[in-house]
C-alpha cells in the first residue's frame, strides 16, 4: 500500500487535521456503540474520513474498521448526524488483481 501511495501525485493528497467537529463525531460513535472507547484511535480514522466527506476509507483493520457490523454502525451514526455514507473497502478491493 505504501508503494501505491507513493505513486499518488502530491496535489491529490490532503492531510486532514483533527477538529472539534471530528472529536464530537467520534464521541457519537462511542456513545452509540459503533466502537468502544478503548478503540478511539480507530474511531478517529473513520470519523476524519467522514467529516472530510471522502469517497472511501481504505483499511486492513478488519477488527475495528473493515467489519460489516461496524461499517453499518458507523454509517447509522453518520446518517443520524447528517453525514453521507462512508464506504470502507480493503486495499485489495480497491486495487483489484494488481
Amino acid at each position: 500500500m505504501r508503494t501505491a501511495l507513493g505513486k499518488v501525485p502530491g496535489e491529490h493528497i490532503e492531510v486532514i487535521a483533527l477538529s472539534w467537529e471530528a472529536e464530537d463525531h467520534a464521541s457519537a460513535y462511542i456513545a452509540d456503540g459503533a466502537i468502544g472507547a478503548a478503540m478511539s484511535a480507530d474511531a478517529l480514522h473513520v470519523v476524519l474520513a467522514t467529516v472530510a466527506r471522502v469517497d472511501f476509507l481504505v483499511s486492513w483493520n478488519f477488527k475495528h474498521i473493515v467489519n460489516l457490523k461496524r461499517i453499518h454502525a458507523y454509517n447509522a451514526v453518520n446518517l443520524k448526524r447528517g453525514y453521507p455514507l462512508l464506504e470502507i473497502p480493503t486495499p485489495r478491493e480497491v486495487a483489484g488483481n494488481e
